[in-house]
């Protein structure tokens, strides 16, 4: 993420996905960024000052309320392209504030 967008992050991460901001231990927290977890999953944003988004490169989050996200993702605002290039999978990409891809899986 580009230094200093982490109230981005946090509205994007928290309010959007759901997600909960967990605190990055002292030492790392001097670099800025954020960390982000949901269940046994974590999500670590490096703040970076040349920093250019991962469009091909992402993670994958496995929803158990993949319906209602996609709704809330709407109603926020944020393009949801669902796929269908694998064969029973219900499945779609979205990009976070700074443009990295993230795929969200039904679960």
């Amino acid at each position: 993420m580009p230094r200093g967008e982490e109230e981005r992050a946090r509205r994007f991460f928290g309010d959007v996905l759901g997600m909960i901001e967990i605190p990055k231990p002292p030492e790392l927290a001097k670099r800025g960024g954020c960390w982000f977890a949901s269940g046994d999953v974590q999500i670590h944003l490096g703040a970076e000052d040349d920093f250019r988004p991962a469009r091909k490169a992402h993670p994958a989050l496995r929803c158990t309320s993949y319906s209602h996200l996609l709704m809330r993702l709407a109603e926020n605002g944020v393009a949801v392209v669902e796929v269908s290039d694998i064969p029973g999978v219900r499945r779609s990409h979205i990009s976070d504030p700074f443009g990295n891809r993230i795929e969200l899986i039904a679960d």
